[in-house]
């Protein structure tokens, strides 16, 4: 088998399954706190814990991967994923399922910074579009499908069933990865890793995310939230200045320099924080609003699910052949819309209606995702592909984190907070009467609303990514010309 389609397979399944639990517990939160006896705080951070944990190591993890080789922290990642998924199916409380989640997210960071750098380098830059598209729709589909997921299994076994699914496939992934990956990239071994930079960077993102994520259930008080975006504040800064002041920085500053990364970067983080943010929504408004069972709100999801699944690939190929900026353009401006229309359903709207809005944001989605990875990772030089790959994996998970809390503020603004905590959290029976019912669906029409504002503020940044197809052969060579190379060459293309 040629090595390209080794490396999109095993990287595939290894991405597919850090996605899939991503989400996977989200349907099943109510099921996981009542078992658990988790109060609210307590089952937010059940899902919170991995994604944080993912978030924070992936810049570090970048740089690890350029010095010490990708394909080695790819699948020793793959080990701790399976480890840490095994310690959750057997936690006995909710701060041991809290801290082995924790462990699980660390092994999926691995994973995750990882697997478009060793894609990127195995495929020649004309099939870039292809390949990259199978590997990171591939985590998207384990974003989305661990919902249906998740309330197919727990229909007939518990919670921890949830997380023995990881353990046979992480085994096999990580024998399979150690045995058939090959580091065919040049490692920087004398490269310096700047442990200080790190740790400024992590308090910066852990203080921001948990005044995120407690803000959003009103879990301390506003004097709390507020000192601790003073704190993340303050890191972010520090963590700034010594990043330019040293010779060995996690992020490499001169990769904003090239058009294509600025504006993918920003554009996806726009991006994956309306869709992610648009399932939570489908969910509630499928399990509350429309009083459906955790396994029919999986599937009544479906259409989103297949629609994303079908195009995403095809947008790849294609976008190597046409270029990227217009599947990119078309893919953000037609999920803006949809998400318009979505702030105006009701409790009475027809699925078939919901059915056909999901279809087309499954469309955009799938238009964006592929062409947008390829504009980033083909611009970078080889070298430079792990912390590239680690940036776009990093605004990723912060959108994912952001997305769940900016969902949740905006229908506080609507809905009381104590109705909203006990559905997310799923602590108690939840019985609403009809006007409460009516009051939590205007709070999700408004949360559309303000997504769809969110998804089209990445238009204007994918502006720098326009591009026409390649004239020549040379255009679509297999290797990205080097950094130089590409600054000097980042004029306007129309």
């Amino acid at each position: 088998m040629d090595y390209k389609w080794v490396a999109v397979t095993v990287t595939t399944i290894g991405i597919f399954m850090v996605g899939l639990d991503a989400r996977i517990v989200i349907i099943g939160l109510p099921q996981v706190a009542y078992q658990l006896g988790a109060d609210a705080e307590q089952a937010v951070w059940i899902t919170q814990s991995y994604v944080l944990t993912t978030t924070v190591l992936l810049i570090l993890i970048g740089r690890l991967s350029d010095i010490f080789g990708r394909v080695r922290i790819y699948w020793f990642g793959f080990a701790l994923f399976t480890i840490g998924s095994a310690l959750t199916s057997l936690g006995f409380n909710p701060l041991s399922v809290i801290v082995f989640r924790a462990i699980q997210g660390a092994g999926g960071s691995l994973i995750f910074a990882n697997s478009i750098a060793i894609v990127t380098d195995a495929t020649p830059r004309r099939q870039l579009g292809l390949f990259v598209g199978i590997n990171q729709i591939s985590y998207r589909a384990g974003a989305i499908l661990g919902l249906t997921l998740s309330g197919l299994i727990l229909s007939f076994f518990d919670w921890r069933a949830l997380f023995y699914i990881n353990i046979p496939v992480g085994i096999f992934g990580t024998f399979w990865a150690r045995r058939r990956l090959k580091e065919v990239a040049v490692l920087d071994k004398n490269a310096k890793i700047d442990w200080l930079g790190f740790g400024a960077f992590a308090v910066f993102l852990l203080s921001l995310m948990i005044a995120l994520t407690v803000s959003a259930y009103s879990s301390v008080e506003s004097a709390s939230v507020l000192g601790l975006i003073a704190l993340s504040m303050i890191f972010l800064v520090l963590f700034l200045l010594r990043e330019r002041k040293i010779s060995y920085p996690l992020i490499d500053f001169q990769m904003f320099k090239i058009r294509e990364v600025t504006g993918g970067i920003l554009a996806v983080l726009l991006n994956v924080i309306a869709w992610a943010a648009m399932l939570l929504l489908l969910s509630l408004q499928f399990q509350l609003v429309r009083n459906q069972t955790p396994l029919e709100a999986g599937i009544s999801i479906l259409p989103f699910e297949v629609a994303f699944l079908a195009v995403g690939p095809l947008s790849g190929t294609l976008s190597d052949r046409l270029g990227y900026s217009r599947f990119i353009l078309t893919g953000l401006s037609l999920g803006s819309v949809v998400l318009f229309l979505l702030s105006t359903t009701g409790s009475a709207t027809p699925y078939p209606v919901l059915a056909l809005y999901m279809v087309l944001m499954g469309v955009a989605t799938g238009f964006f995702l592929a062409p947008n990875l390829r504009s980033v990772m083909g611009a970078l030089p080889m070298q430079r592909r792990g912390v590239g790959s680690a940036l776009v994996s990093l605004f990723l998970n912060i959108g994912l984190t952001v997305s769940l809390n900016l969902a949740i503020v905006i229908m506080s603004f609507t809905a009381p907070y104590a109705l909203i905590t006990k559905i997310v959290s799923g602590v108690g029976a939840v019985s609403v009467t009809p006007a409460q019912q009516a009051l939590f669906m205007d709070s999700i029409k408004s949360a559309y609303f303000v997504i769809a504002i969110v998804n089209a503020l990445a238009i204007p940044p994918s502006i720098f990514q326009i591009n026409r197809k390649p004239k020549n052969k040379a255009a679509a060579s297999s290797e990205p010309a080097p950094l130089a190379t590409v600054e000097a060459n980042t004029t306007w293309r129309s």
